[in-house]
This record gives C-alpha cells, structure tokens and sequence, in this order.
C-alpha cells in the first residue's frame, strides 16, 4: 500500500524576529483546519517552498519552537544565498508561504523525563531549543548546552537560552564557547572540536547518566563529537545527530528541463521511478543522480536541500544496483533495507527501480 504523500499549504508568516545581523526567526499562522497536520515533534523541520518563473527551490529549516506552539523556524543568511538571503532580508508578516508539514528524525520519545546533552554550533542551536524548551517543561528533566560560536554578536537565540536558564535553574547548563572572542575560561575561547568538548565533558558531565546526546552543526564537528562519544563508551542508540547544508549560493539545484524532450549523453540506465502510484521508466545519465535526472520528466518528484542531508528525496530501491555518493540522513538499517537518497544515488545496473512509496 502506497503511504501518503505530505503536500505544501500556503501559511501566512506571522512574525519575522531578527534574532542576529544575519539571522531571524520566522513564526507561521496554522488554519485550524491544518492544525493536526502541522504538530511537530521537537527537533523536526518544515521544508519552504519558493517559485520564481520555472525555478523550484525548497529548503529544510529546523523548528525552534517547544511542543504546543506555532510553528516557528530559525534561519541565518547564507551570503549569495538564494533562499536564505529572501527569509532573512525580504520576508515580512502578511506574506504566504508554501510549506510541507513537519518532517525529519532529529527527536525520539521525550516523554519519560531524561537527562540531555547538547553539542550545537551555529544554526545548529536551532532543533535543540525546541528539545530543550520541550523537555524542560516536565520539571524533572535535565539539559546541558554545550553551543559553538563565533562572536557574542552571532550568537542565535542568546536572550531565549538566558530565559531557560532563568526560569530553570540548575536543571539547565549553558555553555557557550566562541572561537574568535576571548572568554573568561580558556576552555570556552576557541573551536568546538573533539579536545575542547573532551574537557567540557570531563568537567560537567556524568557521562553514564545521560539519556540522550544531541549532536547538530557542521561535519567537522559533529564527527569529532560522535568519535569522542564512541571512545567514551556512550551507546550508539543514545546519539542523536544532525548536519546543516548550507551550499545553497552556487550549488543550488538545476532548473528541470520542461517538455517531454529527453536527452542522454554517454551510459544510461532504464530507471522506473514509482510516486503516489504512478511508474514512469526512463534513460538516465549513470553518472547523474536520479533525482537530477527524473525531474526532467518526473516534476512531482519530493526533494529540500539535494545535499544528502534532509532526506526529504528517500526513497527504496527494489530492482536493480545503484551507488549513494553521501548520506548524512539515513540510518544504517534503512541503508541495509534498501533506502537511498536520491538526490546523492546514481544508478549503475542497465535496469534500476526506485519506489518512493515505499
């Protein structure tokens, strides 16, 4: 049985909040006819939509609101930014927006009382205000945040983190640890990196108790965390991670090629594309991912970021050899089961299938 594909809604903007020179966050107004559709878990994202003559461009941004409030995203400005650069510096209350509901798997059961840690950098303190402001509401939970900076003045969300610290005390640990403004402690001046967080760590942290460790930011980063959590012995199962793509300048997406016109160059595989019940069987470039490649003919075809980072374009393979270049969104097991992301797959065998029901 084909599963239901989630589908845009226009939503009117309801707040746009600069939160930093280069940062806002933008709140959405939700019809109660929508309501049910648009109840995040926290951590999740909502995927925006832009249409601009024939470009098609959608972004994923992580919901920084806690469980129970509107819809809320955060978003810093990419420079030359095609999408960012229009939400931070044009978009204003009043406008209408297309947005997908709630996706992603940056959460888990939050509701048995836990200790948490976060390990943020940037933009990627964003899912991890809306965990924390989820789970300290219990009364029992515990938070620590461990967040990476440049400057004072980049510092997303500063006065909301300093509210949670406010209102919950001891249950939170806020950390802030910026690389190029020198701090009281030399542990908090500089990078985010494996060291640094090995001291924070060592100094703060129960590593035995804690329940769930929450790693969101650049590559670099969160794979330096991940390694310390493993040498620490920290479960694999109680790790969290998440990973911003942010080339959006000159890597936007290419424009589909319009009409039934289909033309190959080189080595090419017959691929049938399955999507809300209907299969199309084209000749795909091997060296250009099927997303790319289907979209000249297959406009429907689900995507975000094309960085292999959302996993808005997962779909399984079940005929066929393919090769996924990158993976940031899948789990292993999906991986073994045969899921790919799209956006990152090309096809290698003469006859591949890719069904993105299933």
């Amino acid at each position: 049985m084909a599963r239901t594909r989630p589908t845009f809604h226009p939503l009117t903007v309801a707040r746009v909040e600069q939160l930093t020179d280069d940062a806002v966050a933008v709140t959405f107004d939700v019809p109660d006819a929508l309501a049910e559709d648009y109840a995040f878990a926290p951590g999740q994202a909502l995927t925006l939509r832009r249409v601009d003559g024939d470009r098609d461009e959608r972004r994923s941004y992580s919901i920084c609101a806690p469980v129970g409030d509107a819809p809320r995203v955060g978003v810093r400005e990419v420079p030359g930014g095609y999408f960012s650069s229009w939400l931070v510096n044009e978009v204003r209350p009043g406008q209408v927006i297309d947005v997908l509901p709630p996706s992603g798997t940056f959460t888990a059961d939050v509701s048995t009382p836990a200790d948490h840690v976060f390990v943020v950098a940037g933009s990627g303190v964003t899912p991890a205000l809306s965990l924390a402001g989820t789970v300290l509401r219990d009364g029992e939970s515990t938070v620590t945040v461990f967040y990476g900076n440049r400057r004072t003045s980049t510092v997303m969300f500063a006065d909301e983190l300093a509210d949670l610290k406010d209102r919950y005390g001891s249950r939170l640990q806020l950390v802030h640890v910026l690389s190029r403004e020198p701090r009281d402690a030399e542990v908090t001046s500089g990078r985010l990196d494996g060291e640094r967080l090995r001291t924070l760590v060592g100094a703060l942290v129960d590593v035995p108790e804690v329940d769930h460790w929450w790693l969101c930011g650049p590559h670099g980063m969160v794979t330096e965390a991940r390694d310390l959590l493993a040498e620490l012995g920290v479960p694999r199962e109680r790790v969290h991670q998440e990973l911003f793509f942010v080339d959006e300048g000159d890597g936007a997406p290419p424009e589909p090629v319009r009409g039934d016109e289909q033309t190959v160059d080189g080595p090419s595989s017959q691929v049938t594309i399955v999507l809300d019940g209907r299969s199309t069987t084209l000749a795909l470039e091997q060296g250009v991912p099927v997303l790319d490649s289907a979209q000249r003919v297959r406009s429907d075809l689900p995507f975000a970021c094309k960085g292999g980072v959302c996993g808005t374009c997962r779909a399984k393979v079940t005929a066929g050899e393919v090769e996924m270049r990158r993976n940031y969104a899948l789990d292993p097991d999906e991986v073994a089961r045969g899921y790919v992301l799209t956006c990152q797959t090309v096809p290698v065998s003469a006859e591949v299938t890719v069904d993105f029901d299933a």
